[in-house]
């Protein structure tokens, strides 16, 4: 079995951030205020007799408070309840194993169970575990203060900011029933049927990652059929009638090319007006088949529907939908820029458009 060995190396790379250089820089700037503000804050907060008012994991807690606002691991439970509770753990688990080689790794895992437990993931928990055994700490009171006191600072800090900087923080919850779906491609059952194949933890909420996906599958949608004119779907072979012709001539021609509509065009193929099977219909005595026949005496301009809507042939498909889904047209004649009829589209033409663009 060969080794794509520059496959292997590319998958180190990291890929490039799909973030802009101003936020980049809103994030860098916030998260060195953060800190700053958390131990200046946290020093004069704490009791005189405090050696340590400021822990190293708050740094990687500053970071996505500021980076990631909207993520579920950095929501104030998850900061807040995440450092403290994982502190707890890793006081306890020195506390039963002093100088233990497993002590470290006890920790951070069962930190991670408690995070997963009461629904509190954040990354740093695990580090405030860490640091609990690698310091030796036996103190409780150091869960209280500086772990709870620096995240709650923290927290309350990066609210401000992220606000202060156009950034909805804490990120709001909608209700299910808020969620507007505009494209039902995939419904939420589906989301959520996918996540739970997945079965790994996504640094985003559940509805930013509905939203996002119905986003791009929006702007598939609008790069797809946004290309797609007319001229490329319309039907070419097409089957007219003349207005003086007679309408038994015109019923001949539906039934034999088994069409719903004809359009009525003069000798220079300019669209006088258009004639159909309701048409017929309308005028008729008893139910037609493909047996009856209109009277020969009349003409089909005397029948046809005069008022056409006709479409130039280089108008985009996504422009078209309207007139299908909100007048009610059910087939439009194209024309071309000199006003001569070019081709025709119906509803089933545009439904297999939308298959092959869609599907």
């Amino acid at each position: 079995m060969r080794v794509n060995w520059h496959a292997v190396w590319r998958s180190f790379w990291p890929e490039l951030a799909a973030v802009s250089l101003t936020e980049q820089w809103r994030a860098a700037l916030g998260a060195m205020l953060a800190i700053a503000l958390t131990g200046w804050l946290s020093h004069s907060l704490a009791p005189q007799t405090s050696a340590t008012w400021l822990v190293a994991p708050m740094g990687a807690s500053a970071v996505l408070l500021l980076a990631l606002p909207s993520s579920p691991l950095t929501q104030p439970w998850s900061v807040v309840g995440g450092n403290t509770l994982s502190a707890l753990v890793g006081l306890a688990v020195y506390q039963f194993l002093p100088h233990s080689h497993m002590a470290a790794g006890l920790a951070v895992g069962l930190a991670l169970l408690t995070m997963f437990c009461l629904r509190c993931l954040h990354p740093p928990g695990g580090a405030v575990a860490l640091l609990m055994v690698l310091t030796q700490t036996h103190d409780w009171r150091f869960a209280l203060e500086p772990v709870m006191l620096n995240s709650v600072v923290l927290v309350l800090l990066a609210t401000l900011y992220n606000r202060m900087t156009g950034r909805a923080y804490p990120h709001p919850k909608a209700s299910p029933s808020e969620v507007k779906v505009a494209l039902p491609r995939f419904t939420t059952d589906d989301l959520d049927a996918a996540l739970q194949h997945y079965n790994q933890v996504i640094d985003m909420d559940r509805q930013d990652l509905q939203a996002l996906l119905h986003d791009a599958q929006a702007h598939a949608y609008q790069r797809t059929l946004g290309q797609l004119r007319c001229s490329d779907i319309m039907s070419t072979r097409l089957v007219t009638v003349r207005g003086h012709e007679h309408l038994a001539q015109a019923w001949q021609l539906l039934v034999a090319h088994n069409i719903k509509s004809l359009p009525v065009v003069d000798e220079l193929g300019h669209v006088m007006g258009i004639i159909t099977r309701s048409d017929f219909i309308a005028h008729w005595h008893g139910a037609p088949d493909a047996r009856s026949a209109p009277k020969e005496n009349i003409q089909v301009r005397q029948r046809m529907t005069r008022h056409v809507r006709v479409v130039n042939d280089g108008t985009r498909l996504i422009d078209l939908l309207p007139l299908f889904s909100q007048e009610g047209h059910h087939h439009l004649p194209m024309v071309n820029g000199d006003q001569v009829l070019v081709g025709m589209i119906t509803e089933s033409d545009v439904i297999r458009a939308l298959c092959r663009a869609l599907g």
